[in-house]
């Protein structure tokens, strides 16, 4: 009888050495490669966000040039000297102007009525060839006095015709009428001893005359010595 016995031990068996040189140099050219890979990526990646970052930068380089060019033009110019010094006098005149209105409505002390209503009704009643050259208004218009030119002593009854129509100067005359004819200028004296010419200046055209309302006319008369 026979009997076989098995004397193999795995123990004993000859292992495979995978982590040869060859082995760790092509694994270290592997990991060498993706590093040079992945460095070349992250170089691109990086380009790429300069050129974007200095595309952002230009832009906004552009908006702020914009900005301030709208700001400069929108600020307010410089005030001239000159033309504060005319608005300042105008302003001044203004101011004048009003004050005299006011006088001029308010009237004298003790007056009901302005006197700008005199005055409207002497420029109402104005006529072609005859005009005032002075008015004076007393108090509340209780003595007014006219003068002035005409061309004509004939226009002046139609005048006062005229004035008596006028609310403020109803109940008015005028007392008093002096009219002159105004003399002509004398010759002039020839010069160096020379004869002067025989023709004299011709005297104006027209009429001076005087009105002055019947207070008015009264006052003088007490005013007289």
């Amino acid at each position: 009888m026979s009997q076989q016995i098995n004397l193999f031990n795995a123990g004993f068996k000859r292992k495979k050495n995978y982590a040869t040189t060859r082995t760790m140099a092509t694994g270290l050219g592997v990991l060498v490669l993706v590093l040079v890979v992945a460095s070349v990526l992250a170089n691109v990646e990086l380009a790429t966000l300069e050129r974007e970052a200095a595309v952002v930068k230009a832009d906004l380089a552009a908006r702020e040039a914009r900005r301030t060019a709208v700001t400069a033009t929108f600020v307010a110019p410089r005030k001239s000297e000159t033309l504060q010094q005319e608005l300042d006098q105008t302003s001044v005149q203004y101011r004048n102007l009003q004050q005299v209105a006011a006088i001029l409505d308010q009237g004298e002390p003790g007056a009901t009525r302005g006197y700008s209503a005199y005055f409207r009704a002497f420029a109402r009643r104005g006529i072609d060839g005859l005009w005032l050259t002075g008015v004076t208004i007393q108090g509340s218009g209780e003595a007014i006095g006219l003068q002035g030119r005409a061309l004509k002593a004939s226009l002046l009854p139609g005048y006062l015709n005229g004035l008596a129509g006028e609310a403020v100067l109803r109940g008015k005359t005028f007392g008093q009428l002096q009219m002159t004819e105004p003399k002509a200028p004398p010759k002039a004296a020839a010069a160096d001893g020379a004869s002067a010419p025989e023709t004299a200046p011709a005297a104006p055209r027209y009429v001076e005359f005087s009105l002055q309302s019947a207070a008015a006319g009264e006052q003088g008369k007490a005013e007289q010595p």
